[in-house]
C-alpha cells in the first residue's frame, strides 16, 4: 500500500503542481514507469478540482463562456501549463523544423514560436468553447473528468507503442513502461467513462481517445522516430480537445 501511495504522489508530482511532499519525501525511490497506472487519477483529480471552479463561477453569476475561461485558467494553474507547454513545443518542431535532430532541438528551446502559439489559441478555444456550451455545473464536471482521465490514459498509450526519441530527458526517466500498470490504467479510465457516461457516449469517447493516440503516435514516428515529454503532453491535449467536443456536441 505505501509504494502505490508513493507512485500516486510521484504521478501528481509529475503531472501537476499540487503539493505532494507529506506522501513523498525527498529522496524515495520512485519508478516513473510503475506510476503510469496513476495516470488517469490525476485526471480525475484534476477534472474535480476544475468542475469546482465552474460551478463557483456559476454561482457568482458569470456567464457560462466567461465561467469557462476561468475554469481553463485553473486547470492551467494546477498543471503548470505542463501539458499546454508539451503541445507548443511540439507544433513548433514538427511544423518548424527540417530533419530530425532540428525538430528535436526546436522541441527543447523554451521560446515559443508561430506553430506552438496558434496550437495552444486553437486547444485553448476548442476546450472553452466546450464546457461553455455545456448544460450546467454538472454537465461540465463529468465532462471535465472523463477528458482529463481519457487525456491521461491517452499517454500510456504513446508510451506503449513508442520507443524514446532521445537518449536523454524525460522520455528515458520513464524507462520501458510494464504492461501490468499500463493495462491497470486503463482499465480505471474505461471504467471511470462507463460509469460516469451512457455506454454510447463512453463507447464514443474511448473510440476518440484511441484515434488520437494512434495519430499522434504516427505523426511522432514519422516527424521524430519516437515520443519525447513534449509529444506525451500534446496528445494529452489532442485527446481532451477531441473528448470535450464529442460531449458538448
Amino acid at each position: 500500500m505505501k509504494r502505490r501511495i508513493q507512485e500516486l504522489a510521484a504521478a501528481f508530482a509529475l503531472l501537476t503542481r499540487l503539493p505532494v511532499g507529506l506522501f513523498l519525501p525527498a529522496g524515495t525511490a520512485v519508478n516513473y514507469g510503475d506510476c503510469v497506472w496513476a495516470y488517469p487519477v490525476v485526471g480525475l483529480k484534476v477534472g474535480i478540482l476544475g468542475g469546482i471552479v465552474f460551478w463557483l463561477a456559476a454561482r457568482f453569476g458569470m456567464p457560462p463562456a466567461l465561467a469557462a475561461g476561468w475554469t481553463l485558467a485553473a486547470l492551467v494553474l494546477i498543471t503548470g501549463g505542463l501539458h499546454e507547454d508539451g503541445l507548443a513545443d511540439t507544433a513548433d518542431g514538427f511544423g518548424g523544423g527540417r530533419g530530425r535532430e532540428r525538430k528535436l532541438e526546436i522541441m527543447r528551446d523554451s521560446r515559443i514560436g508561430s506553430y506552438g502559439a496558434i496550437a495552444l489559441i486553437l486547444s485553448l478555444g476548442l476546450r472553452g468553447a466546450a464546457i461553455a456550451s455545456m448544460a450546467g455545473p454538472g454537465a461540465v464536471l463529468v465532462a471535465l473528468i472523463v477528458a482529463g482521465m481519457l487525456g491521461r490514459a491517452a499517454m500510456i498509450g504513446i508510451l506503449l507503442v513508442l520507443q524514446p526519441a532521445r537518449a536523454d530527458g524525460l522520455a528515458v526517466s520513464l524507462g520501458r513502461v510494464p504492461v501490468g500498470p499500463a493495462a491497470t490504467g486503463l482499465a480505471i479510465v474505461v471504467l471511470a467513462a462507463v460509469g460516469l457516461l451512457t455506454f454510447s457516449m463512453a463507447s464514443t469517447g474511448v473510440a476518440l481517445a484511441l484515434t488520437g493516440v494512434a495519430a499522434m503516435a504516427w505523426l511522432a514516428r514519422q516527424q521524430v522516430g519516437g515520443y519525447t515529454g513534449d509529444v506525451l503532453g500534446a496528445t494529452e491535449i489532442v485527446v481532451e480537445c477531441l473528448v470535450l467536443t464529442v460531449l458538448a456536441s
